[in-house]
């Protein structure tokens, strides 16, 4: 068991499987095409432990920042099985799982969030093209873990697998598949412009926040 205050953790797993506890009472296990949305808010005890497959565990956890005014929030929890997020699916070769926000019509089951973030992810045939939306101001990015693309008309340069593109102001992002195709997180939100304090699994806007909580974690009074 490990803890979290002052964020939300974005669980997906690609294969393998993945057990979860918590100290708000959920118990489950988690495998491909799964998601987890936990909103820590004002702390949440909670393990995520591989479980032997035949698959390597293979996924990601991103780490939502909440505003100050949520950051004490009551903790939840939600699980979303594959069989219930969409696909949207476009005529020329392109397949996006909408796991939050909407896309081409087709809208995520993870909603009423309190940072209006959207996650995608984008499968492209080799050398077709998307615009990818993103509201303008948002802060967004594409994480490639399959195959090669291009994300800025008239680049020669395609960014490989386990490669991070960062996009400081929305619009919309055009990108394009490499040789042999391409499949990449996508994820855009609005930024807080808010002091981030972090320590390890906690975050928060202040030093002495961040030093009040790890003291409530030493003293047992960290669960509220």
């Amino acid at each position: 068991m490990h803890p979290h205050r002052g964020i939300e953790t974005v669980t997906y797993v690609l294969s393998g499987r993945i057990e979860h506890q918590d100290s708000i009472g959920n118990k489950g296990v988690i495998s491909e095409g799964d998601v987890q949305w936990m909103t820590a808010g004002s702390g949440i005890l909670h393990q995520e432990m591989p479980q032997r497959t035949d698959d390597p565990l293979h996924g990601f956890q991103l780490w939502v920042n909440l505003p100050k005014a949520h950051k004490m929030m009551p903790p939840r929890y939600r699980e979303v099985k594959s069989s219930e997020i969409p696909e949207a699916r476009l005529e020329d070769g392109a397949e996006v799982k909408v796991i939050a926000g909407s896309f081409a019509g087709v809208t995520g089951p993870v909603r009423d969030l309190v940072v209006k973030v959207e996650l995608f992810d984008v499968s492209l045939a080799q050398d077709v093209d998307v615009s990818l939306p993103a509201k303008a101001g948002d802060h967004a990015f594409v994480y490639i873990f399959e195959g090669s693309g291009h994300f800025e008309e008239g680049s020669r340069h395609a960014l490989e697998d386990r490669h991070l593109a960062i996009f400081d102001d929305g619009g919309e992002i055009w990108a394009k598949a490499g040789r042999g195709g391409c499949r990449f997180l996508f994820a855009h939100g609005e930024p807080l412009r808010e002091p981030i304090a972090w320590g390890g699994p906690i975050v928060m806007n202040t030093e002495k926040e961040l030093e009040r909580s790890f003291a409530e974690l030493r003293s047992g009074k960290f669960i509220q």
